[in-house]
């Protein structure tokens, strides 16, 4: 048999082309990914980084912040509304417009991704900085844009970026599931609960009460070098005083409005992050009140009346544009790379009562001062309604007012004129601290006058003899340089202008004004308001009311956290010492030679005053040329009289070198009004800057 022919050999593998590239050792695809498959991952990573550079710090903000829908009056509607659009509609602008790039063919849409995500990256590296490095301003940006870029190089190169982001877009559900069910903003967006209980009557009537509460107002700012109520810029504050017992040595128990007013209403210190909701505190003055009283009660930024105690006053919600708009307000804050002080409480402008649509609750008053008939419209509307109230009635009634006043955004003027401020005004720092302390005090000197108009309607109803009257704040608030405001820093640095309060208690029948320097602090209100109704409270209290006899420790209690208090020493505050105006100011002022220029922003306000409108253009801000140096001073004048002298200080945020306040409405008249700025010399000598 022959044998088999040999097996033919297996063909050679043909060569590679001479300019063929290696074979890639990428782990990420050759090939970007295509249709719909690829569009829906870019979608996921998108989400996730969108969610975690706004979704997640909005909600965080907000669900800290119960206050910021009651302020509003917004419905469970439109809080779940914001709260819908807040989770989706920067994630699908930002996809949409991502989308739109394929239009340009496959390579420029997975450029147009990359872009995307680098953006975002760098938004997140300037929140994640701002927390945790000391950078601010330009070189935060620097490094975020850096960060941003190598993050973008990264998720480009390499699949494991991208599918981190992909796992992370699961964050914004649970963002949104934990503000709608386990932050202290869920009881207001989703609320529920009952009424808590009525308190027993005791001996003796029940007298009208009247309960004003204003914010924000340090007892210091009162007081005049003797510790007396300064009569002379204050005179109704010491009318008030005059009739009443003035606890002198009263404090607040927290620098936030929303765990301050609960303990006040309930008397029990702050012991948990919740929302000043009725269904988080169903025990407190109004449900203790209510069986026997009717409730006629304005507040603000707190709902603790339950509607089956007293239903909303009949006023227009803001509405959902309002909250969108303040949302977005609250947005460039927080993505902001400058400090910023993330307080939705300091947005919180009371609304007149013209803004409102209220009819005048009362004549204007018959003062000099008061001579624009719009002044009576600039009054808050929630005054107005409160004043509108104070009738008698068959029955006990409580009248309750939380007023936002004299609480910053400071607007207006002691004649009851407002004025326009920038929104990002600095506070703090060389200058502006001063500035802030000055229209604080203006506003003080308005809500002065809202409390004479408090008295003259008591007295012209009848019910002041009758009513116990208490008027109090809810907490003060710090001037002193790098401790402005009322955080941790103030209260260590500044507890006498950030606890310490007036508090006024003017019992049914008082005439003759006491002065008792007990250690009241604020969940004494509740007993004390109880005991003046002659009602019992029924549940067990922190606080003991005035007419018992005082605690005998000496030290306070003040609440930065819930839960958490501070133990501050005891004893009535001095007022800080206050520097004298400049001898120029109220002085004439005529035409001096040009030595410079100054930009101010608001002059075009000057050319057309209209005083019949109810506003001034009483702040005057602008910048100098860079040659001036810090420290120096400007003189600005209306009209040839001087108004203010200020320092030139160094640029903040928005290029500002000087701020120039000028509360005395005097200075101005109706039609074009002359504006100079000055710049002081070494002997005081004047020249004029030329204005633009």
């Amino acid at each position: 048999m022959a044998d088999a022919p040999p097996a033919s050999p297996e063909p050679p593998a043909p060569a590679p082309p001479a300019d063929a590239a290696p074979p890639s050792t990428d782990p990420r695809p050759a090939a970007e990914p295509s249709g719909w498959r690829a569009e829906l991952r870019r979608l996921l990573e998108v989400a996730a980084l969108v969610g975690l550079v706004v979704t997640q710090p909005m909600l965080d903000v907000l669900g800290r912040s119960p206050d910021f829908f009651l302020f509003h009056r917004s419905t469970p509607g439109e809080a779940l509304t914001l709260v819908a659009s807040i989770a989706l509609a920067p994630t699908l602008a930002v996809a949409l417009l991502g989308a739109a790039s394929r239009l340009a063919g496959r390579a420029a849409r997975a450029a147009a991704h990359t872009g995307v995500v680098g953006l975002l990256l760098a938004a997140l590296a300037v929140q994640v900085g701002r927390h945790g490095t000391p950078l601010r301003g330009v070189p935060l940006l620097f490094v975020a844009v850096a960060a941003g870029a190598a993050g973008a190089a990264a998720h480009r190169r390499w699949r494991g970026p991208g599918r981190v982001l992909r796992v992370a877009a699961a964050g914004p559900p649970a963002f949104v599931a934990l503000f709608l069910f386990a932050s202290p903003a869920s009881a207001v967006v989703l609320p529920s609960g009952g009424v808590g209980a009525a308190g027993a009557a005791v001996a003796g009537g029940n007298p009208p009460v009247v309960l004003l509460v204003l914010d924000e107002l340090p007892l210091v700012s009162l007081l005049g070098p003797d510790g007396r109520i300064d009569a002379a810029r204050y005179p109704h504050f010491a009318e008030l005083a005059g009739g009443s017992t003035w606890y002198r040595n009263a404090t607040g128990v927290s620098g936030w409005t929303p765990y301050a007013l609960p303990a006040m209403l309930t008397g029990r210190y702050p012991q948990r992050p919740a929302a000043p909701h009725y269904s988080q505190y169903p025990d407190n003055l109004f449900t203790a009140l209510g069986g026997r009283y009717d409730i006629r009660a304005e507040e603000s930024i707190t709902r603790l009346c339950p509607p089956s105690r007293c239903e909303l006053p009949p006023r227009p919600r803001q509405g959902f544009g309002t909250l969108l708009r303040e949302s977005g307000k609250l947005l460039r804050q927080l993505t902001a790379p400058v400090e910023s002080r993330i307080d939705p409480e300091a947005s919180y402008r009371e609304r007149t009562a013209a803004e409102a649509g209220l009819d005048a609750a009362e004549p204007v008053p018959d003062d000099p001062k008061f001579r624009w008939d719009s002044l009576d419209d600039n009054q808050p509307a929630r005054f107005a309604a409160f004043l509108a109230g104070l009738r008698p009635s068959d029955r006990p009634t409580l009248h309750f007012l939380h007023l936002l006043m004299p609480h910053a955004p400071w607007q207006f003027l002691p004649s009851g004129a407002r004025y326009a401020a920038p929104d990002d005004l600095p506070n703090d720092g060389a200058g502006w601290i001063d500035l802030a302390r000055q229209r604080h005090l203006a506003q003080l000197a308005y809500t002065d006058r809202l409390i004479g108009e408090t008295l003259r309607t008591l007295r012209a109803t009848g019910l002041y003899d009758a009513a116990a009257v208490v008027v109090t704040a809810d907490h003060g608030v710090s001037f002193d340089a790098a401790a402005q405001g009322r955080g941790a820093d103030a209260i260590r640095a500044a507890a006498g202008q950030v606890a310490w309060v007036p508090m006024f208690v003017k019992e049914p029948g008082q005439r003759a004004g006491r002065v008792d320097d007990r250690n009241w602090e604020h969940v004494d209100l509740l007993p004390t308001v109880a005991d003046l109704a002659h009602v019992r409270v029924p549940w067990r209290v922190d606080g003991r009311s005035a007419r018992q006899a005082p605690r005998e420790r000496a030290d306070k209690r003040f609440y930065e956290r819930p839960g958490e208090p501070l133990v501050l020493p005891g004893g009535v505050p001095t007022a800080p010492p206050q520097p004298p105006p400049h001898p120029l100011v109220g002085t004439t002022v005529g035409r001096r030679p040009t030595a410079g220029s100054a930009r101010v922003a608001d002059l075009a306000a000057f050319r057309a005053v209209d005083p019949d409108t109810g506003e001034l253009p009483a702040l005057v801000w602008g910048s100098v040329d860079a040659s001036v140096p810090d420290g120096t001073l400007l003189a600005v004048a209306v009209n040839g009289r001087v108004g203010a002298v200020v320092p030139v200080v160094p640029p903040d945020a928005g290029g500002r070198r000087f701020a120039a306040f000028l509360p005395d409405d005097r200075l101005f008249r109706a039609g074009k009004n002359r504006l100079d700025v000055y710049r002081l010399g070494p002997a005081d000598d004047l020249r004029s800057l030329s204005l633009s």
